[in-house]
């Protein structure tokens, strides 16, 4: 199955076709070797041997959804850092969160209703400029949606 030739200060192991190989060495078979052989040269002739079977994606995998992230994306504003305050004085940390919503705004350009997660100040700020000058501004293409 393996033979060992010496050719000067080199020395080479190689595997040839004995029996029928079923599958190619794994690449823990081939590094235990080299490990034990200490700097030996280590070849596969395995011309004989079919390339193996690319796995078949499965139809059934879950697919990972995006997590949404607590940021509104016209306007940056995120969750603020801040002390919840006992009657004692007692200090504990916690976070305010901003005020997002799920909207179904008008885009007057695309003659279609875009449904955006969008925060309380930024539909002001819409309502009073117009979307397409928002997400100009804050670099939001809304063709994508």
């Amino acid at each position: 199955m393996a033979t060992l030739a010496t050719l000067g200060t080199t020395s080479l192991l190689r595997f040839n076709k004995a029996e029928t190989l079923k599958a190619s060495p794994s690449p823990q078979l081939l590094a235990s070797l080299t490990s034990q052989l200490g700097g030996i040269k280590i070849s596969c002739n395995l011309s004989h041997v079919a390339a193996p079977a690319k796995p078949v994606p499965s139809p059934f995998s879950p697919a990972l959804q995006p997590v949404a992230r607590r940021i509104c994306p016209f306007t940056g504003k995120k969750a603020n850092k801040a002390n919840h305050v006992s009657f004692s004085n007692h200090k504990t940390k916690k976070l305010q969160f901003v005020n997002l919503q799920y909207k179904k705004v008008w885009w007057e350009a695309g003659k279609r209703y875009v449904k955006l997660r969008l925060s309380t100040k930024a539909l002001k700020t819409i309502e009073k400029n117009g979307l397409d000058a928002v997400a100009k501004k804050a670099g939001i293409d809304l063709r994508k949606e």
